[in-house]
Protein backbone atom coordinates (compact mmCIF):
# COMPACT_ATOMS: atom_id res chain seq x y z
CA UNK A 1 0.00 0.00 0.00
CA UNK A 2 1.21 3.50 -0.83
CA UNK A 3 0.00 6.61 0.98
CA UNK A 4 0.83 10.25 0.23
CA UNK A 5 0.35 12.75 3.05
CA UNK A 6 0.39 16.44 2.25
CA UNK A 7 -0.35 19.67 4.04
CA UNK A 8 1.15 22.93 5.20
CA UNK A 9 4.01 23.47 7.57
CA UNK A 10 3.64 22.00 11.07
CA UNK A 11 0.10 20.74 10.45
CA UNK A 12 0.49 17.24 11.93
CA UNK A 13 1.66 15.36 8.81
CA UNK A 14 4.54 13.61 10.58
CA UNK A 15 2.52 12.55 13.60
CA UNK A 16 -0.23 11.20 11.38
CA UNK A 17 2.23 9.36 9.11
CA UNK A 18 3.91 7.68 12.07
CA UNK A 19 0.55 6.69 13.56
CA UNK A 20 -0.22 4.67 10.44
CA UNK A 21 2.64 2.33 11.41
CA UNK A 22 1.26 1.49 14.89
CA UNK A 23 -0.08 -1.89 13.78
CA UNK A 24 2.61 -2.65 11.19
CA UNK A 25 4.45 -5.81 12.24
CA UNK A 26 7.38 -5.79 9.83
CA UNK A 27 10.66 -3.90 9.80
CA UNK A 28 10.12 -0.13 9.68
CA UNK A 29 12.47 2.32 8.02
CA UNK A 30 12.35 6.09 8.26
CA UNK A 31 14.09 7.72 5.31
CA UNK A 32 15.15 11.15 6.51
CA UNK A 33 15.84 13.60 3.68
CA UNK A 34 16.54 16.83 5.58
CA UNK A 35 20.17 17.82 5.36
CA UNK A 36 21.39 19.21 8.69
CA UNK A 37 22.15 22.76 7.52
CA UNK A 38 21.75 25.44 10.19
CA UNK A 39 20.12 25.67 13.59
CA UNK A 40 16.53 25.45 12.32
CA UNK A 41 17.22 22.22 10.43
CA UNK A 42 19.06 20.78 13.44
CA UNK A 43 16.07 21.60 15.68
CA UNK A 44 13.63 19.99 13.24
CA UNK A 45 15.77 16.86 13.03
CA UNK A 46 15.95 16.61 16.83
CA UNK A 47 12.16 17.09 17.08
CA UNK A 48 11.46 14.34 14.55
CA UNK A 49 13.93 11.94 16.16
CA UNK A 50 12.23 12.51 19.51
CA UNK A 51 8.81 11.87 17.92
CA UNK A 52 10.06 8.53 16.51
CA UNK A 53 11.80 7.34 19.65
CA UNK A 54 10.58 3.91 20.79
CA UNK A 55 8.39 3.46 17.70
CA UNK A 56 10.60 0.82 16.10
CA UNK A 57 11.88 2.82 13.13
CA UNK A 58 15.40 2.39 11.81
CA UNK A 59 16.45 5.80 10.51
CA UNK A 60 18.29 6.07 7.21
CA UNK A 61 19.71 9.50 6.35
CA UNK A 62 19.30 9.64 2.57
CA UNK A 63 19.38 13.10 1.01
CA UNK A 64 19.46 12.03 -2.66
CA UNK A 65 19.45 8.87 -4.80
CA UNK A 66 16.60 6.95 -3.14
CA UNK A 67 16.68 4.59 -6.11
CA UNK A 68 19.92 3.16 -4.66
CA UNK A 69 18.40 2.05 -1.34
CA UNK A 70 18.55 -1.68 -0.67
CA UNK A 71 15.92 -2.65 1.90
CA UNK A 72 14.26 -5.99 2.72
CA UNK A 73 11.08 -6.87 0.90
CA UNK A 74 7.82 -6.46 2.78
CA UNK A 75 9.15 -3.69 5.02
CA UNK A 76 7.46 -0.46 5.96
CA UNK A 77 8.96 2.78 4.68
CA UNK A 78 8.21 6.32 5.82
CA UNK A 79 9.89 8.85 3.54
CA UNK A 80 10.03 12.33 5.02
CA UNK A 81 9.95 14.68 3.30
CA UNK A 82 9.49 14.99 -0.45
CA UNK A 83 10.04 18.76 -0.31
CA UNK A 84 13.55 18.24 1.06
CA UNK A 85 14.33 15.41 -1.35
CA UNK A 86 13.21 17.56 -4.29
CA UNK A 87 15.40 20.49 -3.21
CA UNK A 88 18.35 18.18 -2.55
CA UNK A 89 18.13 16.63 -6.02
CA UNK A 90 17.52 19.94 -7.81
CA UNK A 91 20.26 21.93 -6.13
CA UNK A 92 22.97 19.30 -5.63
CA UNK A 93 26.45 20.04 -6.91
CA UNK A 94 26.35 17.39 -9.63
CA UNK A 95 23.94 17.91 -12.50
CA UNK A 96 20.67 15.98 -12.50
CA UNK A 97 18.97 16.32 -15.90
CA UNK A 98 15.43 15.68 -14.73
CA UNK A 99 15.04 15.67 -10.95
CA UNK A 100 11.33 14.79 -11.12
CA UNK A 101 11.98 11.63 -13.15
CA UNK A 102 14.93 10.68 -10.92
CA UNK A 103 12.83 11.06 -7.76
CA UNK A 104 9.87 9.21 -9.26
CA UNK A 105 12.18 6.37 -10.28
CA UNK A 106 13.25 6.14 -6.64
CA UNK A 107 9.62 6.12 -5.47
CA UNK A 108 8.77 3.28 -7.86
CA UNK A 109 11.79 1.39 -6.53
CA UNK A 110 10.62 1.85 -2.91
CA UNK A 111 7.04 0.95 -3.82
CA UNK A 112 8.19 -2.41 -5.22
CA UNK A 113 10.06 -3.19 -1.99
CA UNK A 114 7.63 -1.99 0.67
CA UNK A 115 4.47 -3.56 2.02
CA UNK A 116 3.63 -0.07 3.31
CA UNK A 117 5.13 3.07 1.78
CA UNK A 118 4.14 6.42 3.26
CA UNK A 119 5.46 9.62 1.74
CA UNK A 120 5.17 12.98 3.48
CA UNK A 121 5.25 16.05 1.25
CA UNK A 122 4.51 19.75 1.50
CA UNK A 123 1.74 21.84 0.07
CA UNK A 124 3.45 24.65 -1.83
CA UNK A 125 2.38 27.37 -4.26
CA UNK A 126 -0.97 28.10 -2.65
CA UNK A 127 0.04 31.55 -1.50
CA UNK A 128 -0.28 33.27 -4.89
CA UNK A 129 3.12 34.93 -4.53
CA UNK A 130 5.47 35.26 -7.50
CA UNK A 131 8.95 34.00 -6.66
CA UNK A 132 12.32 34.30 -8.36
CA UNK A 133 13.04 31.72 -11.03
CA UNK A 134 14.94 29.21 -8.82
CA UNK A 135 12.12 29.03 -6.29
CA UNK A 136 9.49 28.95 -9.05
CA UNK A 137 11.30 26.03 -10.68
CA UNK A 138 11.40 24.18 -7.34
CA UNK A 139 7.67 24.73 -6.81
CA UNK A 140 6.91 23.53 -10.34
CA UNK A 141 9.02 20.36 -9.96
CA UNK A 142 7.66 19.52 -6.48
CA UNK A 143 4.09 19.99 -7.71
CA UNK A 144 4.79 17.67 -10.66
CA UNK A 145 6.23 15.05 -8.30
CA UNK A 146 3.29 15.38 -5.89
CA UNK A 147 0.77 14.98 -8.73
CA UNK A 148 2.52 11.90 -10.08
CA UNK A 149 2.84 10.29 -6.65
CA UNK A 150 -0.85 11.03 -5.98
CA UNK A 151 -1.72 9.14 -9.17
CA UNK A 152 0.31 6.10 -7.99
CA UNK A 153 -0.90 6.21 -4.38
CA UNK A 154 -3.72 4.13 -2.96
CA UNK A 155 -4.57 6.92 -0.53
CA UNK A 156 -3.84 10.64 -0.53
CA UNK A 157 -4.40 12.47 2.73
CA UNK A 158 -4.16 16.15 3.58
CA UNK A 159 -3.54 17.21 7.16
CA UNK A 160 -5.44 20.35 8.04
CA UNK A 161 -4.80 21.66 11.57
CA UNK A 162 -3.89 18.14 12.66
CA UNK A 163 -7.00 16.58 11.10
CA UNK A 164 -6.47 14.10 8.23
CA UNK A 165 -8.78 14.67 5.27
CA UNK A 166 -9.05 12.02 2.55
CA UNK A 167 -8.40 13.37 -0.95
CA UNK A 168 -8.15 9.88 -2.48
CA UNK A 169 -9.17 6.65 -0.81
CA UNK A 170 -10.49 6.66 2.75
CA UNK A 171 -9.41 7.96 6.14
CA UNK A 172 -7.02 5.46 7.65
Amino acid sequence: MMILITGGSKCGKSHYAESLFYNFDGQKFYIATMQPFGDEAQAAIRRHREMRRNKGFETIEKYTDTEDLQLPGGCGILLECMGNLCANEMFRSSVVCNPAEKILSGILHLKKIAALLIIVTNEVACDGISYECGTSAYIRVLNEINCRIAEMADHVMECVYGIPVALKGTIL
